[in-house]
């Protein structure tokens, strides 16, 4: 079953009853590699799955046409979305106004429709049209054996940059490496630093009412759906963290921010959307980052070998002490 012992009741019980039964029907090898279920109305059921999307049909079965795929109705996305929000959705507002609904166990679902604006910002978002489930699953000890790159005896942790193209497993990777530095390495001689994760949006420690659904480690604490800038500074202030992790940088502010928890000695892992050093070479304000000689590490991914494939890891003089591709094999939670 797809993440057994993280509510996986919660995810099934959020889909309508005729897609629950769909999913419910698909061969076990298929859900365990299952990564999205898609929902839009009048279009065929679809699922995300070993990087491809398929067309499901009434009996669970895969198919290639779409006459014999399941077609959603809109009375799906209607149940959808009074399951996903307990049938509240004032409760949910300011979750839905960033375009996602949280679930218990981690898993999240990304919604679209019309959105309704207050004073040039998302309010909320009406006439819902589509659901975007999103299987978490999180990959227990996939960092370990790149950690002696990332944390030095005895408190040393680098400053860290993940340079990821999507779906290539930063996050879970970035999840992995709070956990490890949180909990401490035995066989590095390191015994762990206080942690803070400011989580925009709810995917290093998919919060479900402020407790994190996955295992981030026992020193880390969480901000949870707060601007990276905002939380940055606030838990610098507040928390008194040895690293700081987040997710995805770019804007000025958010390299602004960056800045005061260096300057503050705070090291700071976190990620950013590319290929490789010389594409995020071309992204204004990460140039200025890269010149400066800011990060001590760069982690390169890629999918050659499945999501989470390392390519190689770069010091801050941009050469390479270790070279992939490499991917770790790891306990699914």
């Amino acid at each position: 079953m797809i993440n057994k012992s993280k509510n996986y009741d919660e995810l099934l019980y959020s889909l309508p009853l005729t897609v629950r039964n769909i999913i419910i029907k698909l061969d076990d090898k298929l859900k365990e590699s299952l990564e999205e279920i898609r929902l839009r109305i009048d279009k065929p059921l679809m699922i995300h799955v070993n990087n491809q999307e398929k067309f499901l049909s009434i009996d669970g079965k895969i198919v290639n046409s779409l006459k014999l795929a399941y077609i959603v109705t809109s009375e799906d996305c209607e149940k959808a979305l009074q399951l996903i929000s307990k049938s509240s959705i004032y409760a949910f507002e300011n979750e839905i106004k960033n375009g996602y609904i949280t679930l218990k166990g981690g898993y999240r679902v990304g919604i679209c429709g019309k959105c309704v604006l207050e004073n040039g910002s998302i309010k909320t978002i009406v006439n819902v049209s589509g659901f975007n489930y999103r299987i978490m699953r999180q990959c227990i000890g996939v960092s370990d054996e790149i950690m002696k790159y990332i944390i030095k005896y005895p408190n040393i942790v680098y400053n860290t940059l993940i340079i990821s193209p999507p779906q290539c497993g930063k996050t879970t990777l970035l999840r992995d490496i709070a956990r490890n530095i949180s909990n401490g390495m035995a066989d590095l001689d390191f015994n762990g630093e206080n942690v803070s994760i400011i989580d925009e949006r709810s995917e290093i420690a998919a919060c479900f009412k402020g407790n994190p659904q996955n295992d981030v480690g026992y020193r880390t604490d969480v901000l949870d759906s707060c601007p990276k800038h905002i939380g940055i500074l606030m838990m610098i202030r507040s928390m008194s963290p040895k690293v700081i992790i987040t997710d995805e940088i770019g804007k000025i502010e958010d390299i602004l921010a960056i800045h005061e928890a260096l300057n503050a000695g705070v090291s700071i892992i976190t990620t950013v959307h590319g290929k490789d050093i010389e594409d995020i070479m071309r992204k204004k304000h990460i140039d200025d980052m890269l010149n400066n000689r800011e990060f001590d590490r760069y982690v390169i991914l890629s999918r050659k070998l499945g999501a989470g494939t390392i390519d190689a890891i770069l010091d801050k003089e941009f050469k390479a002490i270790f070279k992939g591709p490499y991917r770790k094999e790891c306990s699914l939670l």
